[in-house]
């Protein structure tokens, strides 16, 4: 077991599902957060305050920036490391309007691009954007315009993608310079699997589907950036992304494997150029598939990366998983309980997805603040990182039949409680 010191999730995959995608209506953005191998993580919960604190300030990088009074309640999965009680990287949760978050996609911006508009030294940082957004806005759009015009007038240290979803939307937005983005609604029947490189594609800036900094356009023009289509229209991912050799093996594989896995229909090779970002299903998707995608190691395939690694290429399901998250908005059950945080500690291929309703007061005593870098029984994260840390020599032996059976049958007993915690929810007063 690796132990080692962490500056940001830098390796994350992310799956995002329509409402008219899913088998339930609901809405669904999920992300592996890749971190290290020793790495604990917690589940919180955030009390609503009227009269919060008006000002942020980075105990990292000195990142400033105001904030209304009136703040919501939110959840969140911090790291176990924090500043003066400032909480680190927290990644993912769903606040009092049923608003989801996650935070973030990390990306690269070729270099011409870096040069035109520099990342800016005391700009936003993931490991503060979800406690400066998500518990100030009150539905997916207003979250990108909140995180849009941090950027523009605060600056962002680095790239990074991010995702926002309400009951009927999704948006997913991606941070290309130091003060340049753009964000695409999802259409409601597809879905997207999205590795650590830039994905969006046109950007059509009169378009209502779409949202961009101020002057992105003129920026591409102006600079001589590739992707310039014409006034109002921007190719993002050639402007401001990459897709070299090393996207080849790291980033465009796990497109491959998720959209083989969702659309099996569509025969594709995992060493072409470019994959269409946003697909549709064979079959609508459920939870459980959402699940099989982030626990996918190109399970079943020659490329299996619990075999010989064939072709080198890079899974979605790796050992520095240190959560995995779905954050489910449902329009099939009342609005207080429609929040569902299914959250895996460690890794999915090894862990379980426990689901959470967001309108709590408080998450249970092993998922907050316990676990660090060291192994600790109390801790949520650490227990399920230890199944997979004493079962990872003996794949065939251990996991395949002995973890694997049973932690279907665990999923199978936290589903069944789920719908049976809906109906008691459903019959009591005010829901």
């Amino acid at each position: 077991m690796v132990m080692g010191t962490v500056s940001s999730a830098s390796a994350c995959t992310t799956v995002l599902v329509g409402k008219k995608a899913s088998s339930d209506g609901s809405t669904m953005i999920a992300r592996n957060e890749d971190v290290d191998t020793a790495w604990a993580k917690h589940y919180v919960f955030h009390a609503a305050n009227s009269n919060g604190p008006t000002q942020y300030v980075s105990k990292d990088n000195h990142f400033t920036v105001d904030l209304p009074a009136d703040q919501q309640r939110y959840t969140s999965t911090p790291d176990w490391q924090q500043e003066d009680g400032q909480d680190q990287f927290g990644e993912d949760g769903i606040n009092d309007s049923n608003v989801a978050m996650s935070a973030t996609e990390s990306g690269t911006t070729n270099k011409k691009a870096q040069k035109a508009d520099p990342f800016v030294k005391n700009g936003l940082e993931e490991q503060s954007m979800l406690d400066v957004v998500l518990p100030y806005v009150h539905s997916a759009r207003e979250g990108v315009q909140r995180l849009g015009h941090i950027i523009e007038t605060k600056g962002s240290a680095e790239n990074n993608g991010v995702i926002f979803s309400d009951k009927s939307s999704i948006w997913y937005m991606e941070i290309v310079s130091g003060h340049h983005w753009a964000a695409v609604r999802v259409p409601n029947n597809k879905y997207a699997v999205i590795p650590n490189q830039t994905m969006i594609g046109n950007v059509n800036t009169k378009k209502g589907n779409y949202m961009a900094s101020k002057n992105l356009v003129s920026f591409v023009k102006k600079h001589d950036l590739n992707g310039y289509v014409d006034g109002h229209q921007v190719n993002l991912a050639k402007a401001f992304g990459t897709n070299n050799k090393e996207d080849a093996t790291y980033n465009r594989p796990r497109v491959w494997d998720g959209q083989r896995i969702l659309t099996p229909s569509k025969k594709q090779s995992i060493d072409q150029k470019h994959f269409t970002m946003f697909m549709k299903p064979d079959k609508k998707i459920s939870v459980a598939k959402v699940q099989k995608v982030l626990g996918s190691h190109f399970t079943g395939t020659k490329y299996d990366s619990n075999g010989k690694w064939a072709g080198g290429y890079r899974p979605i399901n790796v050992p520095t998983n240190v959560e995995s998250h779905i954050l489910q908005i449902r329009n099939n059950v009342p609005s207080d309980i429609a929040g569902i945080q299914w959250l895996a500690m460690a890794s999915p291929a090894t862990s379980g997805y426990v689901p959470f309703y967001t309108n709590v007061t408080n998450t249970p005593a092993n998922y907050q603040r316990k676990g660090t870098d060291k192994p600790d029984n109390d801790s949520a994260y650490w227990t399920y990182k230890m199944t997979r840390v004493l079962t990872d020599p003996y794949k065939n032996k251990l996991i395949n039949k002995d973890v694997l059976p049973v932690q279907k049958k665990v999923q199978k007993h936290l589903d069944q409680n789920l719908t049976k915690s809906d109906k008691q929810a459903e019959s009591l007063p005010g829901c």
